[in-house]
């Protein structure tokens, strides 16, 4: 960057000639290029000549007239923002470095600018401007002199490119300072109505240069020259380098900055101060926002007459509101610079006013100067000089009293003005933006209504953007500011509130007026196409009158003029809907109106701005200079109303404050006053932030563009934090959640008694259940906030979702951000977390029932929501759903494998393996029992927050299913597969270790010899352990079979045909054995769902096929081994429970083991049977064999066979082994055998009869259901002598043929049970007798025989959360006696 410039370094730029320096005058272009980026020179295109030598043009065309140079005020004024940019970069490369205060961080000296010997480089700084050969440096730091001598060279590289930026710096001051003094010694007027263009440029370049000078005080600029010059030094025997004193001399009189502007700028004050003063009124107006609102300043209609929709009241003021912000810049630093204009009479109102308000004086980005602290340092003492040099005089000249009391009212000002500002400059601003927010809003409100009526209104839409954009910029400038009251006070933060909704109104209304004004951009370019057209005629008219002839123009002027009109005349006109494919540049038009103004302001031409307004305002009509700026003006809004709005609505600056905006976001966004519909405004300003960068500094874009994009991603976060709040509470229990409460039967009753009582006037008010409210309760505006609070939260979310569907993507440099995609991303992953989170409370499992409530309740929620977005949300929730369920293939359905790298199915997981290990498995032992009567688990104590009843039954079961659906159901049968296969295992290997023992046991049991079938059974290996694992194979195959009823329902109700055609197809299966892999898959899927009868012997067979199990010989003896489990020790804690209609120790679960894995180890064993004789037949194919027919008859008899086999050798064992003093287990052992006949739909209830009288079973029942404190309501109602129970209870066992086609019994669970009643006799209790064994069969259309089931019209109530068993006393006295039976038929 610096190497092509260092050639010239002390050669061209530090000639000290008036007559070097008067050529450098006019090289401003050659030097200042490195400066001159292509944003400067498009701006500079923007407002001056697009051609350089249009000076020229101007100077050389007639000797008698001397233009102004307006292009070189614009490049300057260019200049000065590189020369900032730079100064910027270097302290940020210097970690903001305290030159006043020599306070220096380690990033400084790491930076590699400065060498590292702070010693040295801060005494030079200190000693400034004295020379490094007075200071003895040796004595310093010898060391570090010792290490700048070698490497002197590598130091002098670094520092070279900034020593030229204090050269470029004192090139500046020179060039600009001698052009402001031209500018301000030879234009006529610098009034704003009347010369606003001239006027706009020198003030521009006025402030820069002040700028520049006051930033420059901020970089190291002593140290810098010191350390270069000594180095310089020694690579030159000593010499100092060339421009070593001009550049002390300049840091010295700039030391501090405001004494050589004091200085330099003195001359301009008397101009300064009538700019100021003519600015004035437009500042008062800003400032009077009862004024702006009353007289409708910034409203598109008359104020005062609202029928008339076009407000021309204040056309030019209107136009001069847009500079206002520029105007008060210009107030702070003209008094600043210029103090003795202060000393005029109407200068104090209008400094006041404006110090009030400001607390810091912006000098570039975000650096600042403390405004009343300079002005105390800096403007108070030659105020107060003034008053000393008036009160000396006072008797010398009149003019000395006026002189002093304005002196002393100054003094007053700047003293009292400080605090005043820190008091109430917040809230001056906040009444502002206020003002504007309510006013911006109409204006949208109306210009979306009327677009018609925006055009002739562009500049009051200008005016009211340059207002919030001062208004936003002031905001986030005075964020942090601490200030002191006076010199010995310490710092004070000023109270800016982070919490200010205004902030985003603003911007949102800043957002809806540029949209508007590039929406309607075409109706903008027509409007002033046709205002320039019909401008055209005007000036011709007044170039023509009277007065202008008089004048008589030289040829240069004159041409200028009919160039213009020439212009004017040939601009295209607007017809139809063509006007978009308008294109025409109106740069010539500017330039040569430029070239008039440059000439007729300078007073050095013969023809000037007076002469031309005395010429024309006798024609009644506007000036031609009128005319002329107007048309300047209008010609910008055809092929410049994009900077223009750049120029008024930008809010780039904004960056340099990108953390304060997102605190303030954050504050605000979700906020009380808060709107959803500002995140568009908020995300919208980053879109600008890359324009910061400067040309300059090239690493500035990567920089820029970095933290934009990081801003946008920030507030996104929040954003998407606020919505996934919105439905968060819209899903917490306070939301919705108290809308689905629902009550108990018995708290809506006594709610319901409690309301009735509250109608009667005596009586006293109760108290409402904890928790519950009486029936319209959120009916009284007292108790109304939950429901408001949802109607907020509601319209929020809604607004929120149109506002991010509806909105453009965001472009930030090379990245595109879409709001939707990030909704929908947000939307979705909220319901996959939330899913995740609802699985488990705080105690363990989330109940199914409630899972389920709570899913559809935030899938409910997703619903309303993406009413108001264009894009399918259910598809997504279906994909989550789909995610979290699956596992893998559904095992008979699906022939694929689950990849690999498929990471899915953690909330299936979750829910299969606690069911596992804590119902089927009941590894926490909760002393986990399945309960036939109600088709549940229960347990002893919670497992985890519930009751196993809580978690197991039919309803909870189906919940899941609803949820997880197949892929859910499929898992959790795997896994209880898999647990089952395991006790299977065992099985299987206690047959193979006891394979003899049980020959022997056969033997005997056959043989009749009963003590050597004890000896035998004694020798049997772990008797007890079998027993146990089959009593939990049996509970999993409980389980199972709860599972495919709960998927069969479920199926039914969400597809009832695919439902019914698996049960039609399974009636039509053929029966052969072995089945075809196709006949399998298709009963396996029908048993899945609970349509085949006997579901546990096909589940048992499915799994003792995928584990090849029963192979051995040792499962024929089979029913023996199970025989033997009737001598097992289990059986002396064996009780009945009459509640459950099982055991207390779940041996219940036991009948079901032996039932299934009897009929499926036959099966299995016949098809296995079956594939040997066709391996036989095939490896002798000389020997023909007939194959035997096996079919599914045979096998069923062939199981019937061993069933019938097992109960008869139990029942034998059982009746043996009983004596008068052992005889506690034979009522368990009886009940178990009759239970077993029961479920299996191999065996007919009449086989026990042949083992056990009937009678004895009659008795049992009997004697357990009289003693029993539950009893059915049915039993209560009916009369003792007359029930049918009673009736059909004497009936032949042979009456119970048609069962399976009997009514479905009612629900277990129905409400409502009562104590017995002692009156009733005995004989009503026989109705009880065999419906415990109906509940467990009243889905098997199965022909049934047997003595016991008397009735299906008993009901039973189980008392949730219950674990007593009901026992009465051992029936067994009774019939010990008298062996005949104890019970007599009536």
């Amino acid at each position: 960057m610096t190497k092509p410039r260092q050639n010239y370094l002390a050669q061209d730029v530090l000639s000290s000639s008036p007559t070097a320096g008067r050529s450098r005058e006019w090289e401003g272009p050659a030097r200042w290029t490195e400066y001159l980026g292509q944003e400067v020179n498009s701006h500079l295109t923007s407002r001056g000549p697009r051609n350089p030598g249009s000076e020229g043009l101007v100077q050389g065309s007639s000797g008698s007239h001397k233009g102004l140079n307006m292009q070189w005020v614009y490049q300057l004024t260019g200049v000065a923002e590189g020369l900032l940019a730079k100064m910027y970069r270097l302290n940020q490369i210097l970690d903001y470095p305290d030159s006043l205060g020599h306070v220096f961080s380690d990033a400084f000296w790491k930076a590699g600018v400065f060498p590292n010997h702070p010693k040295i480089c801060i005494l030079l700084s200190k000693k400034f401007p004295e020379h490094h050969s007075k200071l003895q440096l040796e004595r310093v730091d010898k060391v570090a002199l010792d290490a700048l001598n070698d490497n002197a060279e590598v130091y002098l590289q670094s520092l070279e490119p900034w020593v030229q930026l204090l050269l470029d710096l004192m090139e500046f001051r020179e060039q600009a300072l001698r052009l402001i003094l031209d500018l301000s010694s030879t234009v006529i007027t610098l009034l704003p109505h009347q010369n606003s263009l001239i006027l706009h440029a020198f003030m521009d370049l006025f402030c820069a240069f002040i700028r520049v000078n006051l930033f420059a005080e901020k970089i190291p600029r002593k140290m810098m020259l010191q350390i270069y010059n000594i180095l310089h030094a020694m690579l030159h025997d000593d010499r100092d380098c060339d421009f070593y004193h001009r550049l002390v001399q300049f840091i010295d009189s700039y030391d501090p900055p405001m004494k050589g502007l004091h200085e330099d700028l003195n001359f301009v004050s008397p101009r300064i101060g009538e700019v100021l003063e003519a600015v004035g009124p437009i500042i008062f107006l800003s400032t009077d926002t009862r004024k702006l609102r009353n007289e409708g300043f910034l409203s598109p209609f008359h104020p005062r007459y609202p029928d008339i929709l076009t407000n021309s009241a204040h056309p030019m003021r209107a136009q001069d509101l847009a500079n206002v912000t520029a105007y008060r810049e210009w107030v702070l630093f003209g008094y600043l610079v210029c103090p003795d204009e202060l000393l005029r009479v109407t200068s104090i109102d209008i400094a006041s006013v404006v110090l009030k308000e400001n607390l810091i004086l912006t000098l570039f980005r975000d650096e600042y100067v403390l405004l009343h602290e300079d002005y105390q340092l800096y403007v108070l003492p030659r105020i107060l000089e003034s008053k000393k040099m008036a009160k000396s005089g006072r008797t010398k000249q009149k003019e000395a009293d006026l002189e002093y009391s304005v002196a002393k009212q100054v003094e007053k000002m700047i003293s009292e003005v400080h605090e005043q500002a820190l008091l109430s400059c917040d809230a001056i601003h906040r009444e502002r933006r206020i003002l504007l927010k309510q006013e911006i809003g109409r204006m949208v409100l109306f210009f979306t209504d009327q677009p018609s009526l925006l055009a002739p209104n562009i500049q009051m839409v200008f005016s009211a953007l340059a207002l919030a954009q001062c208004e936003v910029m002031w905001y986030f400038q005075h964020v942090g500011i601490a200030s002191s009251k006076s010199k010995a006070a310490r710092m004070m933060p000023v109270d800016i509130d982070p919490n200010d909704p205004t902030i985003g109104f603003l911007l949102d209304g800043m957002d809806h007026l540029c949209c508007l004004v590039r929406k309607y951009i075409a109706a903008i370019r027509g409007y002033a196409l046709s205002y320039l057209s019909s401008c055209a005629g005007r000036i011709r008219f007044l170039l023509g009158s009277p007065g202008m002839v008089a004048l008589d123009l030289d040829s240069t002027l004159k041409g200028l003029f009919q160039k213009v009109v020439q212009h004017l005349e040939n601009i295209p006109k607007p017809q139809g809907e063509n006007i978009s494919a308008i294109t025409c540049d109106l740069s010539e038009l500017r330039k040569d109106w430029l070239s008039i103004l440059m000439i007729v302001t300078s007073a050095r031409s013969s023809i000037n701005i007076r002469h031309l307004e005395k010429a024309t305002v006798s024609t009644g009509k506007e000036g031609l200079l009128s005319e002329g700026n107007a048309a300047y003006s209008w010609s910008r809004c055809v092929d410049e109303l994009e900077s223009l709005l750049s120029k008024h609505g930008s809010l780039k600056k904004l960056y340099f404050y990108h953390q304060h905006l997102t605190t303030v976001f954050r504050n605000t966004m979700f906020g009380p006053e808060g709107r959803p519909q500002h995140c568009c405004a908020w995300l919208g300003v980053a879109s600008s932030f890359p324009e910061c960068a400067s040309v300059i500094v090239p690493e500035e874009v990567t920089k820029i563009g970095r933290d934009a994009v990081l801003y946008v991603e920030s507030l996104i976060e929040s954003i998407m934090g606020g919505l996934e709040g919105l439905i968060n509470i819209l899903d917490s229990e306070g939301g919705f959640g108290s809308l689905e409460m629902q009550l108990l039967p018995e708290q809506a009753a006594t709610l319901m008694n409690l309301t009735s009582r509250v109608s009667i006037p005596s009586t006293k008010l109760p108290k409402p259940i904890s928790g519950f409210h009486f029936p319209g309760y959120e009916s009284y505006p007292e108790n109304s906030s939950s429901i408001k609070m949802l109607e907020a939260a509601m319209q929020r979310l809604t607004n929120l979702c149109s506002v991010l569907n509806d909105m453009e993507p965001i472009c930030v440099l090379n990245h595109v951000f879409v709001l939707r995609e990030y909704m929908r991303e947000c939307i979705l992953g909220n319901f996959k977390r939330r899913l995740i989170a609802v699985l488990k409370t705080d105690n363990d499992l989330q109940r199914p029932s409630v899972l389920e409530s709570l899913v559809r309740r935030h899938i409910n929620i997703v619903h309303l929501a993406e009413q108001h977005i264009s894009m399918d949300l259910t598809h997504g929730i279906r994909e989550v759903l789909l995610t979290e369920a699956f596992c893998g293939p559904v095992s008979s359905l699906h022939l694929f494998d689950k990849p690999a790298e498929q990471h899915s199915g953690s909330a299936t997981e979750a829910i299969c393996n606690w069911y596992i290990e804590n119902i089927v498995k009941d590894m926490s032992g909760a002393g986990i029992l399945f309960a036939p009567l109600h088709r549940c688990f229960k347990s002893t104590r919670p497992v985890g927050g519930y009751f196993a009843e809580s978690v197991t039954d039919l309803r909870e079961l189906k919940a899941f299913v609803r949820i997880f659906g197949g892929y859910g159901v499929d898992r959790m049968d795997r896994m209880v597969k898999e647990h089952t296969a395991a006790l299977l295992n065992c099985i299987d290997t206690s047959l193979r270790a006891n394979r003899e023992v049980l020959e022997a046991v056969a033997g005997s049991m056959h043989s009749g010899d009963r003590i050597e079938r004890e000896t035998n059974m004694k020798q049997i290996i772990d008797l007890d352990t079998v027993v146990g694992f089959c009593i939990q194979a049996g509970q999993a195959i409980a389980f199972d079979c709860l599972l495919a009823e709960a998927a069969g329902a479920v199926l039914e109700d969400g597809a009832h045909l695919i439902h019914s055609l698996l049960a039609g197809i399974v009636k039509y299966l053929p029966d052969e054995i072995p089945e075809k892999k196709e006949i399998r898959r298709m009963r396996r899927i029908a048993n899945n769902i609970g349509v085949i009868s006997d579901h546990e012997t096909e589940w048992v067979r499915s799994i003792l096929e995928e584990i090849g199990g029963a192979n051995d010989a040792s499962w024929n003896f089979l029913p023996y081994f199970f025989a033997t489990f009737m001598t097992s020790k289990i059986w002396n804690t064996t009780a009945f429970n009459v509640d459950t209609g099982g055991f207390n120790n779940n041996i219940h679960c036991l009948s079901r083991c032996i039932s299934a894995v009897i009929a499926a180890n036959e099966f299995v064993r016949l098809e296995r049977e079956h594939q040997q004789k066709q391996y036989f037949s095939n490896g002798h194919v000389t020997e023909s064999l007939d194959p035997e027919i096996v079919n599914r008859l045979s096998a069923e008899t062939n199981v019937k066979s061993a069933m019938q086999l097992f109960v008869k050798f139990s029942a034998g064992i059982i009746l043996d082994s009983w004596s008068e003093t052992n005889r506690s287990h034979l009522v368990a052992k009886i009940i178990f055998l009759d239970q077993l006949c029961e479920i299996s739909p191999y065996l007919p209830r009449s086989s026990l009869e042949a083992h056990v009288p009937y009678t004895i079973l009659r008795s049992i029942y009997s004697q357990y259901y009289a003693n029993s404190p539950s009893m059915p309501m049915a039993l209560l109602t009916a009369s003792p002598r007359h029930s049918p129970a009673v009736s059909l209870s004497h009936a032949s066992p042979v009456i119970k043929q048609s069962r399976g086609d009997s009514t479905p019994q009612p629900s277990v669970n129905d409400s409502g049970y009562f104590k017995p009643s002692s009156t009733h006799g005995q004989e009503q209790l026989y109705d009880d007798s065999g419906s415990i064994r109906s509940m467990d069969n009243k889905h098997r259309n199965i022909r049934r025989s047997g003595p016991l089931d008397y009735s299906s019209s008993r009901k039973v109530k189980f008392v949730e959360g219950s674990t007593s068993a009901s026992r009465g006393p051992s029936p067994l006295p009774r019939f010990a006696v008298s062996r005949s039976g104890p019970i007599s038929y009536k």
